[in-house]
């Protein structure tokens, strides 16, 4: 399902000159787990229910904050002035915070990816990591590059479908910021 990385990578599309620093920001929140995954952090950090609860919590009220902000403010193709305010460095940790508070980028980093690593293969543990994380990465920067620029190209013409999206967006990032907390204590 479409989450906060989507929202991020449509919104960019329909706020800013260009979708990179966006997508950018987010594949550096993915190559920060990357690091973690391949320094052998990843059994600890997934091993710790304080650990995952506190980034739940802290990346949920992260996106609540950028939902409520998105709400705000929805963008239009080309008369963003907050496009203009904010620097191709704030566009890129706005996305690193996205993806890298993602609860749910933690789990599949930690819980999913080492079920396709093979300790007894030709090549070592951190390589697997290293390589499996690299094309989840370069998949995702596609992705997201696609889902900007066709944000702004299918919206280009249409300012109240514009709105329209980027509203649903920041509403989206409200949403899944309150369903994470609420799911990492249930579950």
């Amino acid at each position: 399902m479409p989450g906060a990385d989507w929202a991020y990578a449509m919104s960019a599309g329909l706020r800013d000159r260009s979708v990179f620093p966006a997508v950018a920001g987010l594949i550096a929140g993915y190559a920060g787990y990357t690091l973690l995954a391949v320094a052998g952090l990843v059994v600890i950090v997934a091993s710790s229910a304080t650990v995952l609860t506190a980034l739940t919590v802290a990346g949920a009220a992260y996106l609540m904050r950028l939902g409520r902000g998105v709400l705000r403010r929805p963008a239009v193709l080309g008369t963003s002035t907050e496009a203009m305010a904010s620097s191709r460095g704030q566009i890129t940790l706005r996305g690193a915070g996205i993806s890298g508070l993602n609860p749910k980028a933690l789990l599949l980093y930690f819980s999913l990816f080492p079920q396709f690593i093979d300790p007894a293969g030709g090549w070592t543990v951190a390589a697997q990591t290293g390589l499996l994380d690299s094309l989840h990465m370069t998949a995702c920067a596609l992705v997201y590059l696609a889902v900007g620029v066709l944000a702004r190209s299918v919206l280009k013409t249409r300012p109240s479908g514009a709105r329209a999206v980027t509203r649903v967006s920041g509403a989206m990032m409200i949403v899944i910021g309150g369903f994470l907390p609420a799911e990492r204590l249930a579950g």
